[in-house]
């Protein structure tokens, strides 16, 4: 590409149009537009409008365009809106299938939601591509538009060239002889106007608050750090957000910690306000809601253990105490980057059910059986040659559509049971499926039962595990993004361009924000100096 020289000498990269010395217009067919000058980036060359013929300019083209920008976050947007109409997969009960839950849930549209991977939304590769674009669209934009302004602004000379100072919207000219005293004049207004002056050869060019054309630029930083803390979040390790539900007595391994550690649950706690211990005040509100139903506090006392560094794989774990802690809302327990808040708890969920296999007709007890509704066992032995089976386990029963025997959750919120019962005269066994408050026989001529002998029950309760290495990249980000707005929003880049060719006062003025407010500011710098008050000529054209 070819240099462009201008009638000034100044040699302008190829794109230039207006020359960066001078201000004259030198790209051709704009050499006798009379409109006023597009001064955005005081025009520079921007790469986007100068090259395009290789693969990489047409891609930086495409990217550049705050069209493309604006299109690529509009349809994140109505993609996120999308993936909030229905669950996302993370939510549906774990021992189901997604395509059979979205389907049967929700219909035809359901089962289109799952076809098109709106289940698992915000993990897909298509949607963090999404994400990925837009950052890609802000850096173009930014390095499309910021180095040539960059440069401009950097360079840009104080003797302009006539033509320059009549295509500003702010413009006057003037007869004047006493140009001395009207220049010392000014120049002291625009001092106290916090105005930075150059001059050059009887020219004149007052500027402030520069720094506020980086303001949208500085919007662009602050995005570009925050959506780089978003996309960390997909890399293992540094962000968990997981549930953990814990029942009373039980050990389990911490989510999102790799096995390293684990939390036991020694005691729930869940206490409400009682009328008559309160003060008057609250007695009131505390009956109107109903005695005892207004929580007060729940809590869980645990114990947080560490897997030993010298576990060999496969072994059971070697867990060594780091705390004991009581978790409370609000008070979470923290180690390790992680914290782990009381967020749910369930009161009397179901542990245990003993059941006792009878005769039918004489009621003759041959032994009780008690199993663990978490980790039922396959067979238990009764002795004599009496033995009872778990053939089928439903933990939270109900019949499907079809009228089959399923499950909705693996907790066991109404557990049914398929029992095989093993006599010594019954040697090939006997089925008997057995639910809360139902009992179905296959055959219908069975010679044994099983009766419900009894129930025990045991509190949970709901942990979130937290884990965030992100959010201090996400606060810069916002913090940076904040610190754009204001830098463009509250100060605005203001310029005076004063020329003097022997005997016409030549008055010139631009700014990126707030014409009224540099008009207002002029107005003021030549009061009393007999110099014209500049005419807004964007207005005298619309009108």
């Amino acid at each position: 590409m070819k240099e462009i020289k201008c009638e000034c000498g100044h040699v302008n990269p190829h794109g230039t149009v207006l020359c960066e010395n001078c201000g004259r217009t030198i790209s051709t067919e704009n050499k006798e537009d009379k409109q006023l000058l597009d001064m955005r980036y005081d025009g520079s060359a921007r790469r986007s409008l100068t090259y395009n013929k290789t693969i990489i300019d047409k891609i930086w083209n495409f990217f550049s365009s705050v069209k493309v920008g604006v299109a690529l976050i509009v349809i994140t947007l109505i993609a996120s809106a999308i993936g909030t109409i229905f669950p996302q997969e993370l939510y549906i009960p774990p021992n189901v299938q997604p395509e059979d839950f979205y389907r049967d849930q929700y219909g035809l549209f359901g089962q289109i939601y799952y076809m098109l991977g709106f289940h698992q939304l915000y993990g897909s590769w298509w949607y963090m591509i999404l994400v990925a674009s837009i950052g890609v669209s802000l850096v173009i934009c930014s390095l499309d538009r910021v180095i040539p302004l960059y440069r401009a602004l950097k360079k840009q000379g104080v003797a302009r060239h006539v033509s320059f100072l009549k295509r500003q919207r702010l413009y006057s000219e003037t007869e004047i002889t006493n140009i001395d005293d009207a220049l010392k004049v000014m120049k002291e207004k625009l001092k106290e106007k916090r105005y930075k002056i150059r001059e050059e050869r009887g020219n004149l060019l007052a500027e402030k608050n520069r720094f506020s054309r980086w303001g949208p630029y500085v919007n662009h930083i602050g995005l570009i750090i925050f959506l780089i803390g978003v996309m960390l979040r997909y890399i293992p390790g540094m962000y968990v957000d997981e549930v953990l539900w814990l029942r009373e007595g039980e050990t389990r391994k911490i989510p999102g910690t790799n096995g390293m550690y684990y939390l036991e649950n020694h005691q729930f706690i869940f206490e409400t306000y009682q009328a008559e211990k309160e003060k008057d005040v609250f007695q009131e509100a505390i009956t109107r809601v109903g005695d005892g139903m207004v929580a007060k506090n729940y809590q869980s006392n645990v114990t947080l253990y560490k897997k030993k560094e010298d576990t060999l794989p496969g072994e059971e774990a070697e867990l060594e105490k780091v705390k004991d802690f009581n978790i409370r809302v609000n008070e979470p327990l923290k180690f390790d980057s992680y914290a782990i808040y009381q967020v749910d708890y369930k009161l009397n969920e179901l542990n245990q059910m003993m059941f006792n296999l009878i005769d039918k007709e004489t009621e003759k007890n041959y032994g009780q059986i008690t199993i663990d509704l978490l980790n039922p066992k396959k067979s238990y032995d009764l002795g004599n040659g009496y033995k009872v089976e778990i053939a089928s386990y439903l933990p939270d029963f109900y019949f499907d559509s079809e009228g089959n025997p399923s499950t909705k959750t693996r907790v066991p919120n109404n557990p049914a049971f398929v029992f095989r019962m093993i006599a010594p005269d019954r040697p090939e066994g006997e089925t008997s499926f057995v639910a809360i408050r139902q009992t179905i026989e296959p055959n219908g001529d069975n010679k044994y039962k099983m009766k419900f002998a009894g129930v025990k029950t045991v509190n949970v309760t709901g942990l979130t595990i937290r884990k965030d290495l992100t959010l201090w990249i996400l606060g810069i980000g916002g913090a940076i993004f904040m610190i754009g707005v204001i830098q463009g929003s509250y100060w605005h880049h203001r310029r005076i361009w004063i020329k003097y060719d022997g005997s016409i006062l030549h008055l010139a003025g631009h700014t990126n924000k707030n014409w009224f407010g540099l008009k207002k500011e002029m107005k003021m710098v030549i009061e009393g100096t007999g110099i014209k008050e500049p005419i807004d000529q964007k207005q005298l054209k619309e009108s």
